[in-house]
């Protein structure tokens, strides 16, 4: 187990040694080390390395100079500058906050940006200044639209946080793949199978082998198949690319830039970058925000009294489990897989800093 703090400094000593300000190097680690506490492992400090690698690669711009390049009293489109989505994200949801602050709704639409880390923490940030957040982020082509084998969108995920009264939070945050990749990679390290439904092989046929993307295939849109929705999860998935990149000028569908810095951005390029989409809603631009917060809270909790299927305790409300584990793991500390700790200590190695 490690310590947020151990793995907080460690991290904004690596941003750091790349380059990054001060106050990015900061703002990264938070974003990157809230998804450790939130239980998402695989979009925390495991992710570390590739984004160091991307660098190295001439692929992240440590100094970017984020802007906004057009704009409406409500809307924005912003340019990261291909800065670290973890830096560029946040800067383009106060953007949105302060919009929605002057008129009621901010939305913004970023391109030029790279990864962003888990899209919850961004959506969250508008809970702080009363609003309802959003946020969705297209990413690398792993996943086949229904009835195809090729790669064509990201697992795409979706992100909104809506203020409660004295209920917690409600925050859902979601891949429209039937599984993120990062929790393929995770079973990689552990050497187990992937669940049915969340792969195909190049043909297109079900697959539990967890290497699979290794070999051609791909992952599956929410809902695994047509008979069970993965028409919707894929629909779901096109909105966010739509939203994230067609609007904003980054790259969409297949010439999304892959993660992993051995693979070369597509040839042709029909953007610049990952592309975000965020969005503040003020609460009062609709009804006065006590009632509403009220109103949540009961919302919440009638659906905290439903009644449950046998062999389950509760019903659960989106937000909870990510906001039990950070207590826990505030408290506890955080696991990390073997392979992740070989890795954060090869970084330690490369920079020349202490990682125990």
């Amino acid at each position: 187990m490690y310590s947020y703090k151990q793995l907080f400094d460690f991290t904004e000593q690596v941003f750091l040694s790349m380059g990054c300000p001060a106050k990015d190097a900061k703002l990264a680690s938070e974003v990157l080390l809230e998804a450790d506490l939130r239980g998402v492992d695989s979009h925390g400090v495991a992710r570390l390395s590739g984004y160091v690698r991307l660098w190295e690669a001439g692929r992240i711009n440590v100094k970017p100079k984020v802007r906004v390049v057009h704009e409406t009293p409500s809307t924005a489109t912003v340019d990261g500058d291909g800065g670290l989505g973890l830096v560029v994200a946040p800067q383009a949801m106060l953007i949105a906050i302060e919009k929605a602050t002057k008129v009621g709704t901010g939305w913004v639409s970023v391109k030029n940006s790279n990864h962003f880390g888990i899209a919850g923490i961004h959506a969250m940030e508008a809970l702080n200044h009363d609003m309802i957040g959003m946020a969705m982020t297209n990413a690398s082509p792993l996943v086949a639209p229904t009835f195809s084998t090729d790669r064509m969108l990201g697992t795409n995920p979706i992100a909104v946080a809506v203020p409660t009264k004295n209920q917690p939070a409600f925050v859902a945050d979601f891949a429209t793949a039937s599984a993120a990749n990062g929790k393929l990679e995770i079973l990689q390290r552990k050497e187990k199978k992937a669940p049915a439904g969340w792969i195909q092989t190049k043909e297109g046929q079900r697959s539990t082998n967890a290497n699979e993307l290794k070999d051609g295939g791909a992952l599956l849109p929410l809902g695994s198949d047509k008979t069970h929705g993965s028409h919707k999860g894929y629909a779901l998935a096109s909105i966010v690319d739509i939203f994230s990149a067609v609007l904003s000028g980054a790259n969409y569908g297949p010439w999304v830039p892959p993660f992993v810095s051995f693979l070369s951005p597509p040839e042709n390029p029909v953007g610049e970058g990952i592309g975000h989409f965020l969005g503040a809603m003020r609460i009062d631009a609709f009804r006065p925000a006590d009632d509403f917060k009220e109103h949540m809270d009961n919302w919440i909790e009638t659906f905290r009294k439903a009644n449950v299927v046998k062999g389950q305790k509760n019903v659960v409300i989106p937000g909870d489990p990510e906001r039990e584990m950070t207590e826990k793991r505030l408290k506890k500390g955080i696991p990390l897989l073997s392979p992740v700790e070989r890795d954060l200590k090869s970084l330690a190695k490369k920079f020349k800093l202490k990682f125990n």
